[in-house]
């Protein structure tokens, strides 16, 4: 029997978490031989290679200078940002943390739209965030025992996020997708030579290493691949929520590669923010029924580099 749209559609939502989930992994796990800076780089030259021949055979590529447009350059800067904040985070955090406090993001993404957009936020949606970021102030634990200082770069992360999305949301329609995403891989690996040395320098590669961030890249590649599928196939308001999914994956991932067991703040913490993000999506729908659904229910990403 064939699955309906929205079924269908949670399917591939779930896919592309799995996606972006397992990348996260690798690139954790590839943090132990590594700098963050040296995965930045590698990672980023697959991915700027597989995205930049995508966008050649999709033509994205005949205007090449629309990448120093204002809000593509704004985007960049943001993605930057996120991604070295999120890989250090990465490196020093169990998976599950990181991923908890990254999904505070659509949180995020709509007080900037309120604050700086100027677009209608109810006082409904204010309280969801307030509660929100209580979750993430839960799991961060500032000023209690086992509070890091890396916890606050994984909140960097969001707020970078925030930035590269809401700038994604005043980039002309006519610059293509795909010359966005070629710009911020490339941009991405230029960032990582450029911290390559003062992170502690190049670290020889195996075979095996090299492998695994050449299928990181995919794997993100598939995740983006998947949540265009997810969007298309069927009600949004259904679907994106199933962009929670990923923190199961990684509470999961981060037990069996590498034996991280949640604990009770962070377990808190991460229903406390899915609890408000599910209720100010709920708002959205109600608030957003004569916009277009992307517009108003649209899932936002961590950072991944591309």
């Amino acid at each position: 029997m064939p699955l309906s749209p929205n079924l269908r559609g949670a399917l591939f939502m779930i896919v592309a978490m799995v996606g972006f989930t397992l990348n996260d992994a690798i690139t954790k796990f590839s943090s132990e031989s590594m700098n963050m800076a040296q995965v930045m780089l590698v990672r980023g030259a697959f991915a700027s290679l597989f995205v930049g021949l995508l966008a050649w055979r999709r033509g994205a590529l005949a205007n090449p200078a629309a990448m120093l447009q204002p809000m593509v350059a704004t985007r960049v800067a943001g993605e930057a940002g996120a991604t070295v904040s999120f890989l250090i985070a990465l490196a020093h955090l169990p998976i599950a943390n990181v991923s908890a406090v990254l999904q505070a993001l659509p949180l995020a993404v709509t007080m900037g739209a309120a604050l700086f957009f100027g677009e209608g936020v109810g006082w409904r949606r204010w309280l969801a965030i307030a509660i929100g970021f209580t979750g993430v102030l839960i799991i961060v634990r500032p000023g209690f025992e086992g509070f890091s200082v890396y916890s606050l770069l994984a909140l960097t992360s969001v707020a970078c996020c925030a930035v590269r999305d809401l700038a994604t949301k005043r980039i002309p329609d006519a610059i293509p997708t795909m010359l966005v995403s070629a710009a911020t891989a490339l941009a991405m690996t230029v960032l990582g030579a450029l911290l390559l040395s003062p992170m502690g320098g190049w670290t020889p590669m195996s075979g095996r290493a090299t492998t695994l961030l050449a299928l990181a890249a995919v794997l993100v590649l598939i995740g983006y691949q998947f949540i265009i599928m997810a969007m298309r196939s069927g009600d949004i308001s259904f679907i994106a929520p199933f962009r929670y999914t990923a923190l199961l994956w990684s509470i999961l991932l981060g037990l069996v590669i590498f034996g991280d067991i949640p604990d009770a703040p962070m377990t808190v913490g991460a229903a406390i923010i899915i609890g408000s993000g599910l209720y100010a999506l709920y708002r959205e729908r109600v608030v957003g029924r004569q916009q277009p659904a992307a517009e108003s229910a649209g899932p936002d990403m961590a950072p991944d580099g591309i």
